[in-house]
């Protein structure tokens, strides 16, 4: 009998090139931004080495300077915080002031604007609280007049991220009322309470200041939850679908693209980003080689966006 030689297509990196199913493009990257008040400013993030907090201007320049970008996802990290994080729908709170100067400036550049109250709440959880428990529909109404003030700011699409049960319809149903039937939705729809979000935590200074968010975040354990959760965000209007973290649930990214038939988007996580450049060693060849096998690998399992702090890199690799 003879034995098939598989290693014969693999004797070139031009053969490997060549005939390789999975390939990565800039138009798959979502590069994300945390912007903040002032100006000039560009400081670096302790747990997130090459990862910035940004003022508008400082971001406008580097936006200018990131050549094959196509959609960037927006985080603000507002001066006061309060209770019911009012910062987040203020018509002059930063992310939507950030948003109108990009859209002025780069018309054909995707802007998409996280939709939570975890950055803009003083006990850093994604809603609004009484006594120790997150109340879901108040915090809807919430989150639906923020996801509005993005839109009225110039946003393409909003992604709402709180985990809160109907959530996608309400903001659906605001941003219709208002004229605004033709901005997207990206919606968080499969976020796992996950102990991979430890430096964007640091990011947005948004720990939990009691309990834990694994009351309205997934449990790590649990697939089928999954599929419901996005088919419940399908039905009640998302565009986009996400699945957050990456790297540990590359299943439900496979099981949500063998279901569901509309774009997926995955986000290689702030952990994620940090356990690569710890094993990489400030080895940028080794640094690299990990990116694009961990990337190719989430868009191997059927993403087709990937949120990736790595993306400027990335898309420089590509272009």
């Amino acid at each position: 009998m003879q034995v098939a030689s598989l290693r014969r297509l693999r004797q070139s990196a031009n053969l490997r090139d060549w005939i390789s199913q999975t390939r990565l493009t800039p138009k798959d990257i979502i590069l994300p931004y945390f912007v903040v008040e002032g100006r000039n400013v560009k400081k670096e993030i302790k747990s997130m080495p090459g990862v910035y907090h940004f003022s508008t201007d400082s971001l406008l320049k580097d936006i200018s300077e990131t050549k094959g970008i196509k959609s960037i996802l927006l985080f603000g990290i507002p001066k006061t915080k309060d209770e019911i994080g009012s910062q987040a729908y203020r018509d002059d709170s930063i992310v939507q002031k950030a948003t109108k100067a990009i859209k002025r400036e780069f018309k054909k550049l995707i802007v998409i604007t996280d939709v939570c109250l975890c950055g803009y709440t003083i006990h850093g959880h994604c809603g609004v609280v009484k006594g120790n428990k997150i109340l879901n529909d108040e915090t809807i109404k919430v989150l639906a007049k923020t996801a509005l003030s993005h839109t009225q700011a110039g946003a393409d699409l909003v992604a709402p991220s709180a985990m809160m049960d109907g959530q996608v319809r309400t903001i659906r149903e605001i941003l219709d009322k208002n004229g605004f039937d033709d901005t997207g939705i990206l919606a968080y729809s499969a976020k796992y309470a996950s102990s991979f979000y430890g430096p964007f935590r640091e990011a947005l200074d948004s720990w939990p200041q009691f309990g834990d968010r694994k009351s309205y975040q997934m449990d790590y354990r649990n697939s089928n939850e999954a599929l419901r959760e996005i088919g419940q965000d399908i039905d009640e209007g998302a565009d986009i679908i996400m699945v957050k973290p990456a790297l540990a649930y590359l299943d439900i990214i496979y099981r949500a693209r063998q279901k569901f038939n509309l774009p997926i988007a995955a986000y290689n996580v702030s952990g994620e980003y940090s356990m690569i450049k710890k094993l990489a060693g400030g080895d940028k060849i080794r640094e690299k080689e990990l990116v694009l096998e961990v990337l190719s690998s989430i868009k191997r399992a059927g993403a087709d966006l990937i949120i990736s702090y790595f993306g400027k890199e990335v898309i420089r690799w590509l272009v």
